[in-house]
């Protein structure tokens, strides 16, 4: 099986979960903004919940949305607002899921998304759902990968 990770990270937690999956033979594929958050964490995470809350795509930068030789897609997003970062809000319109295995891997500061993890089983019911709590700085959170 086949396997391919698309993430966005905004503060590190996804580039650590990135290298976990690549370190276990998983293809990677990050997310780049055209236009990025500000660099303060208060204010990107201020304005990346507000934007996520409103369901705001990202533009992005040369997104590679080919995932036909693929069985099973990760998709790495932090939580913001209970809600997908606006990149990933992005990659989702532009990807066909169908007849795809389909786990999403969140990283929360809280550890916790029960209402992000409502959402995305409404819309998306047969995918599975992994919450690492801020994976930089708790490692051991990769074992639930």
């Amino acid at each position: 099986m086949k396997k391919l990770f698309i993430y966005y990270s905004h503060t590190g937690n996804g580039e650590v979960v990135a290298e976990h999956f690549s370190d276990e033979g998983v293809e990677v594929r990050r997310v780049y903004p055209k236009k990025d958050l500000p660099k303060s964490f208060f204010f990107g995470i201020l304005a990346g919940g507000f934007q996520a809350t409103i369901k705001k795509k990202a533009k992005l930068n040369d997104f590679d949305s080919d995932i036909s030789s693929y069985d099973h897609i990760y998709i790495g997003s932090p939580i913001w607002n209970a809600r997908f970062s606006c990149p990933i809000n992005t990659v989702l319109e532009q990807l066909d899921l169908s007849n795809k295995k389909l786990t999403f891997v969140l990283y929360s500061g809280s550890g916790e998304a029960d209402k992000a993890v409502k959402r995305i089983n409404k819309e998306y019911p047969n995918s599975e759902i992994i919450i690492l709590k801020e994976p930089k700085k708790y490692s051991e959170e990769l074992n639930k990968l």
